[in-house]
């Protein structure tokens, strides 16, 4: 039974789906705790309602990112997790917190990566004129956004799009392609080949 730590600052709509695909296909998995660095983040709800472990380290009480980062690497390793999920966790994690948890912590963006990194995706995709956008997950390194890739859905954009409109497809297909990449990784499915991921055939 491996374990699964999720960290979230909002709602955690990822988080959601990860935790329903969790249960109606019992996954040979637990989501050990789901940890935010805001009390207000509503996601703690929903996971203290399905009996998940919450704990919320607060990030403004911490005067540096390095003095965060090593109080949060604490909460989670008390858990013990095989993997650590980035669920709409709105902090730039330092480069030791990461390398803790080298190959082992995944997040998804919003975007076609390696096309535009960072914040406002669906902004730069609409200025940029693209066709196609989208969502990737994958591996978490110390450079932002640019991790191996372990899964991508594409978007058309269509012409009438808003940004609001185009955030709200990608996102019904982060809800399809981050339960799946979890799942492919408690698996055991995943190998990182160099800056490549590879996927092994089911068993």
């Amino acid at each position: 039974m491996r374990s699964i730590v999720i960290l979230i600052s909002g709602r955690g709509s990822n988080m959601e789906a990860i935790v329903r695909a969790a249960q109606a296909e019992q996954w040979p998995a637990k989501i050990a705790a789901v940890i935010s660095n805001r009390a207000d983040a509503s996601g703690l709800e929903f996971a203290a309602q399905r009996g998940i472990p919450t704990a919320v380290i607060p990030s403004r009480d911490y005067s540096t990112r390095e003095q965060f980062d090593s109080a949060l690497r604490e909460k989670i390793d008390t858990f013990a997790p095989d993997l650590v999920v980035l669920a709409g966790f709105m902090r730039i994690l330092t480069a030791p917190f990461v390398e803790h948890y080298q190959g082992r912590m995944l997040n998804i963006h919003p975007s076609l990566l390696p096309s535009f990194p960072g914040l406002a995706t669906h902004r730069q995709a609409l200025a940029a004129g693209v066709k196609l956008h989208g969502a990737t997950v994958h591996f978490v390194t110390p450079d932002l956004d640019h991790g191996p890739i372990v899964a991508q859905a594409a978007v058309p954009v269509q012409e009438e799009d808003s940004e609001e409109a185009l955030a709200e497809r990608v996102l019904e297909q982060e809800h399809v392609i981050y339960p799946r990449a979890v799942r492919w990784f408690i698996d055991g499915r995943l190998r990182l080949d160099g800056h490549r991921v590879r996927l092994a055939t089911a068993s």
